[in-house]
């Protein structure tokens, strides 16, 4: 599975925002896979003594708008792994970065384009990780019906170019997103 580890996530905003006190989760509603990670990070970040308000988005004509009046009301902001925000992160970012707003993104995807940082599935390691579940299969050494659901490795990566311009100083630890 290439689910993002949510609880990770949680706890890096936590780590890199220690003093903020509301988190705006931004995602597109008509994406079930954005939904399910909202309401999951949020108990994470509500455990964690964060206030966390939905901001949904139903297309890209309100993507803009929507993301102003999160910023509006958010110290940092979370995206899961949302494909419509994932195809318009220059639109996020010009927001975003102009009320000086970080966002913390549930894909290297949208850390490269409007975020600061993000955990995220190695997916060289996943696909090497497949392809032994896969042999394995074929060569009748596993049965498809038993195997346990597995994981790729993950790793923290950072936007530096985003991070400067909002004077975010990244801990040790971080890769550069590419």
């Amino acid at each position: 599975s290439d689910l993002a580890p949510l609880d990770q996530q949680a706890a890096m905003i936590q780590e890199l925002f220690p003093d903020s006190e509301t988190v705006g989760l931004l995602y597109c509603s008509g994406e079930p896979n954005s939904v399910y990670q909202i309401e999951t990070i949020s108990s994470y970040l509500e455990e964690m003594g964060y206030t966390c308000t939905p901001y949904a988005f139903t297309d890209v004509n309100d993507l803009s708008s929507v993301t102003q009046t999160a910023c509006d009301n958010s110290d940092v902001i979370y995206i899961p792994t949302d494909n419509t925000v994932a195809s318009n992160t220059e639109s996020v970012a010009n927001v975003a970065l102009a009320a000086g707003v970080p966002i913390v993104g549930g894909d290297p995807g949208i850390c490269s384009g409007c975020g600061v940082a993000t955990i995220a599935t190695d997916y060289y390691e996943l696909g090497r990780l497949t392809g032994e579940m896969a042999a394995k299969i074929l060569t009748g050494e596993a049965d498809i019906s038993t195997m346990p659901l597995q994981y790729g490795a993950m790793e923290k990566l950072c936007n530096p170019a985003n991070c400067e311009t909002l004077g975010i100083t990244i801990p040790e630890g971080y890769t550069a997103v590419e």
